[in-house]
């Protein structure tokens, strides 16, 4: 009789073992005992398994049982899938773990599929090539010798865990018969996302709890094509987070870490289109969590049409991906912005939900950031009263844009530190009243200097006026710009 024990804690074992092994406990979760060729025991951390004969048919028989191909679908039993849920399963299988065209099978032909983003906006097509038969469904023959029985060493590829490049002086990796029969099952506990570029993520959380985990993997809500489309490998961490929060907010045993697998091309590599880019180790509190959760309502991806008329597309957010991979880090949100406003068009709906944001600045933040937007006031009114009395419109572009560059000129502390103290002098700002001693600390306390930066450029970049006049000018040339941008 074989018997294996696969322990999440286990030294041996690594995050996507430990993913894996719940993966199949789940499997087992969904299938009927009687009449197996196997039997299983389930406990908070281990599964064990118990079979007589040979060791590739009861592996076999369990990946029958967990894996299908289904109306062109790569389909997971345990997973409960609806109709998107399946494409999103197939999908990310298909470019994260079974990438390489030697591990899937796929109809030359393309179908049309349509999902629909939200109810005011129109559906998006995606052109989809269905799965014909993939590693999962053919029949796993590596792991095993003539015999039927498993090797002592199994060697891993990319397909078993995605990523994995073979070293060329010590060959393959290779894994236990444990250790291998958990990345089979790797998939089931796994959470993937489409980034722009032909890029994808890969969430691999931390099990703690394999029986808590089942029953919130069950308690979990069908995922959309919304969710599936993500702005960063920072969101998408974020997003799964957030998910696992909401399902269930009480569980002392709920996910609150994860590695993210950012994969896309490489140089080196031009068979695979998903190698291996980056590794992200994401672990976050509740107010990180909340952060992010206003900052993907006030800035989520929008349908736009293609430039040719044939249809449309799904725009992430630019801004939205900058604050997640803020946020992954333990940074302010706004971090960066300097860097980012250089880099990036912010425009009107993006600029919108920053305004928003600036709501859930601290009371120290907003000591800055209310002196900068009150002087900006104080320079703008200058500037709407010369256009006046020279009879032309005022280019709020242009205003703004010499404003920011006074700020974001100076590349030392020192040059930082005169051009805003001179820039508050000249336009007297009453929310800077009575807060010199607070702004002296922000400029001069060391490594705060590019912070008060950001927090500068921000305000000016979201000044909201509370003149009507202010307003409509502002709109219009924002709307301006925006036109010309498209």
């Amino acid at each position: 009789m074989t018997k294996l024990t696969l322990s999440i804690y286990d030294p041996n074992t690594l995050l996507p073992h430990r993913a894996g092994i719940a993966g199949l406990a789940l499997a087992l979760s969904a299938i009927d005992p009687t009449d197996a060729p196997l039997q299983w025991e389930v406990t908070e951390d281990t599964v064990k398994l118990f079979w007589d004969g040979n060791d590739q048919d009861a592996v076999q028989w369990l990946l029958e049982q967990t894996y299908c191909s289904d109306q062109g679908y790569l389909n997971a039993l345990a997973l409960n899938l609806d109709e998107q849920g399946r494409y999103i399963f197939s999908e990310g299988v298909m470019n994260s773990f079974l990438q390489h065209s030697k591990q899937r099978t796929r109809e030359k032909q393309a179908v049309p599929l349509n999902f629909t983003v939200d109810d005011d906006q129109p559906e998006i097509r995606i052109d989809y090539r269905p799965v014909v038969d993939c590693y999962y469904t053919r029949g796993v023959k590596e792991a095993f010798n003539s015999k039927g029985m498993f090797k002592k060493n199994i060697p891993l590829k990319g397909h078993h865990l995605p990523g994995l490049v073979e070293c060329f002086i010590n060959g393959a990796y290779v894994e236990s018969p444990t250790g291998f029969l958990a990345l089979l099952f790797l998939p089931l506990g796994c959470g993937f996302y489409q980034l722009p570029g032909y890029r994808s993520a890969l969430v691999i959380p931390e099990i703690r709890n394999i029986k808590e985990w089942i029953k919130l993997r069950q308690k979990l809500p069908g995922r959309t094509y919304k969710s599936f489309r993500s702005s960063s490998a920072g969101e998408s961490a974020l997003n799964f987070l957030l998910r696992e929060k909401l399902a269930d907010d009480v569980s002392l045993f709920r996910v609150d870490y994860c590695e993210v697998y950012r994969l896309g091309t490489q140089p080196w590599d031009g068979n695979q289109s998903y190698l291996k880019q980056a590794v992200y180790r994401v672990q976050v509190n509740d107010q990180v969590l909340g952060l992010y959760e206003v900052a993907s309502r006030l800035l989520p991806p929008r349908v736009k049409l293609k430039q040719d008329g044939s249809g449309t597309w799904l725009a992430e957010s630019k801004a939205l991906a900058w604050i997640s991979d803020n946020l992954i880090v333990n940074k302010p949100w706004y971090n960066g912005f300097f860097e980012f406003r250089k880099a990036n068009i912010i425009y009107p709906e993006d600029r919108r939900g920053l305004i928003v944001m600036t709501e859930h600045l601290s009371t120290n933040e907003r000591v800055i950031f209310d002196a900068v937007q009150g002087a900006f006031s104080t320079y703008l009114r200058e500037q709407i009263l010369q256009a006046q009395k020279q009879g032309r419109p005022l280019d709020y572009g242009r205003v703004t844009d010499k404003v920011i560059y006074r700020l974001q000129r100076p590349g030392t502390q020192q040059q930082f530190t005169t051009a805003l103290v001179k820039f508050l002098s000249d336009f007297r700002s009453s929310a800077a009243r009575g807060n010199g001693l607070q702004i002296f600390a922000w400029l001069n306390q060391t490594g705060n200097w590019k912070t008060a930066r950001d927090l500068a450029l921000l305000a000016i970049a979201t000044y909201q006026s509370k003149s009507k006049e202010e307003k409509e000018i502002i709109e219009e040339n924002l709307l301006e710009e925006a036109t010309n941008v498209l």
